[in-house]
């Protein structure tokens, strides 16, 4: 991180959470941010779903809801970006304040609720991005929808022909019974609705689900089963938790799902078991506490074929998406690796 970086994250911590959030977001667009591009290296070079990608690193869904910063953000260093989540129709979300950071914990609490301009304002922007990275948007459902189900399959159809893949994101701790949609009978009725929705399409996307790191050992068998049976393409592990376990700021105890440093240990150990579930046949995203070049390796060799970050910008700033795609780099190398495939679930069996 240079000087200016550093001024640049001391101011925006003197702002209030939501609105440096937004100012961030301002900044890359008027081009104060890295224009390097997806960081390049024969190593990092992989392949998922299809798709291939330049580095494993991307950014999580969050960040970017309404597709605004795409193009900045394309030239930071990510290897794939996810922006959303997008509902069918435009949604405030919860009411203010609805974010927090856990400075102490080098984390964050949110309860956004889906905030969002809804899906045709967010496919409109799409259409005129030009991304040297794959772009994917996370599928939200509208809190008051009388059929979640018809909210995703509608989504998709909309955005589909914008995007690169899609992530059916049943794990946010933020809408009102949304969590309940992964339990075994209401996945396989999702599931079944948005894959038929995605085999109508001209060109149908690789779709990805995002689980939540509160699981219990059954729930992640039979989500395995069920992205097994249905031909998903990936498993994102995981959304935000409801744990506070452990937490010394001040604010731990605000409602809403927490992510950052905190997450890191749960979510590897979440994602470690869906490989083992899954027996090697899904692919799956780690994200959840990434922070640095080592804990990127980690996901990876728990199981992960790609990584994702976001809250760790909070305090790292920008600058980290590429210092964590070249350490890892470095880190292959150190183990005589040539590529990210070979690394993946070699440390499996420490987390389980």
């Amino acid at each position: 991180m240079n000087l200016v970086e550093r001024f640049g994250l001391w101011g925006l911590h003197k702002l209030d959470p939501e609105t440096a959030h937004g100012v961030s977001l301002k900044l890359l667009r008027a081009g104060l941010g890295p224009k390097h591009g997806p960081v390049r290296r024969p190593r990092l070079e992989c392949r998922m779903a299809g798709l291939h990608f330049a580095n494993p690193i991307g950014l999580a869904a969050g960040y970017d809801k309404n597709a605004e910063a795409v193009g900045p953000l394309a030239r930071a260093g990510f290897g794939f970006l996810e922006v959303g989540a997008a509902t069918p129709k435009p949604q405030p979300g919860n009411p203010r304040p609805r974010v927090f950071r856990l400075t102490g914990d080098q984390a964050v609490i949110n309860r956004f609720g889906f905030n969002n301009e809804g899906v045709t304002a967010i496919a409109n922007r799409l259409a005129k991005v030009k991304s040297d990275v794959p772009v994917g948007l996370n599928l939200g459902a509208n809190k008051d929808s009388a059929d979640r189900r018809q909210d995703y399959g509608h989504v998709l159809r909309t955005a589909a022909p914008h995007i690169d893949f899609a992530t059916i994101n049943i794990s946010s701790p933020n809408t009102e019974k949304l969590r309940d949609l992964q339990g075994k009978a209401a996945l396989e009725d999702l599931l079944g609705h948005v894959t038929a929705a995605n085999s109508d399409l001209d060109t149908p996307l690789p779709l990805f689900l995002k689980v939540a790191p509160d699981l219990t050992d059954v729930d992640i068998q039979d989500i395995s089963d069920l992205c097994l049976a249905h031909d998903i393409d990936a498993i994102i592990a995981t959304n935000t938790t409801l744990d506070r376990n452990g937490l010394v700021d001040v604010q731990h105890g605000e409602m809403g799902g927490l992510s950052g440093a905190p997450l890191m240990e749960k979510s590897t150990r979440v994602l470690a078991k869906f490989a083992a579930a899954t027996d090697g046949q899904m692919p799956l995203v780690g994200v959840g506490g990434v922070a640095s070049a080592a804990d990127a390796y980690a996901k990876i060799q728990a199981g992960a074929t790609l990584v994702q970050l976001y809250s760790a910008m909070v305090y790292k700033g920008i600058s980290l998406v590429a210092d964590v795609a070249k350490g890892l780099d470095s880190l292959l190398e150190a183990d005589g690796l040539d590529s990210v495939s070979q690394a993946v679930g070699q440390d499996m069996d420490r987390w389980l």
